[in-house]
């Protein structure tokens, strides 16, 4: 069965207003009670999709959906406008669609494989609607000048120029693709499931940002279980110089 990207972009453009509206519901943002880390924005999103919270459905389909209903729910919580609903299709060529909308502001971040990346403005974010914007990385080639994005911190400086840690790694590396920020290093090494990421992969990609797993490894998995260390940049060169920095901070083993 052949899918294609724009119509699961659609099914995915719904879901994310589900969550919206289920978020919309919400009066208490704090922590469920449940587990470490999962707030009640997590569990009532959750009851609108499949998704992190809920495991694993039949990940053998040939198209899955990998969702993240509230990525970045500590800054929900918070009150800082840096949370988002991520969802990424996959078919058994890879990543096929992606979606990621920030739910404080509206603003969408979308690509479909072979299509391009691009942003739409929100209206929570006083955008005034209108067409798809492409996105375009920085440019971005050496670390001594960029303006990189942290998940975690490693044990000693990268060198890059500046850094900021905003706590919404599908955010955080649709503004790569954006040319926002110059890179994204997780220094928590294997801290980040497919769902973390998924979406934000392939806005990097189609905007023609560079990722690569920490260690090499593959970054499109099915796998509930699997954990990776996703980093992505604007140019493969600068990619090249955030896993060599990251490397080279990792503790010695033995």
């Amino acid at each position: 069965m052949v899918v294609a990207g724009e119509d699961v972009l659609v099914v995915l453009t719904e879901a994310a207003a589900a969550v919206r509206a289920t978020l919309d519901a919400l009066d208490d943002w704090g922590p469920a009670g449940t587990r470490p880390g999962q707030y009640r924005s997590d569990l009532v999103a959750d009851e609108a999709v499949l998704s992190e919270e809920s495991g694993s459905h039949d990940a053998e389909r040939d198209v899955v959906v990998v969702v993240d209903p509230v990525d970045g729910s500590t800054n929900a919580a918070r009150g800082v406008p840096w949370f988002a609903t991520s969802l990424c299709a996959l078919d058994r060529d890879g990543a096929l669609a992606a979606l990621v909308v920030n739910q404080a502001t509206g603003e969408h971040f979308g690509a479909v494989r072979g299509g391009g990346a691009w942003r739409l403005a929100g209206e929570r974010s006083g955008g005034a609607g209108g067409g798809r914007v492409l996105l375009r990385p920085s440019g971005a080639a050496s670390l001594g000048s960029s303006l990189v994005l942290l998940s975690g911190y490693p044990s000693r400086h990268l060198g890059w120029k500046q850094f900021r840690a905003l706590g919404a790694a599908a955010l955080d590396l649709c503004a790569v693709a954006a040319g926002v920020a110059d890179a994204y290093v997780d220094c928590s090494r294997d801290a980040h499931g497919a769902w973390d990421y998924l979406g934000g992969y392939l806005v990097c990609l189609e905007a023609g940002a560079a990722m690569a797993d920490g260690d090499g490894r593959e970054l499109v998995v099915r796998s509930y279980a699997e954990r990776r260390t996703p980093l992505a940049a604007a140019t493969s060169g600068l990619l090249d110089e955030v896993r060599a920095a990251l490397t080279a901070s990792a503790p010695k083993k033995g």
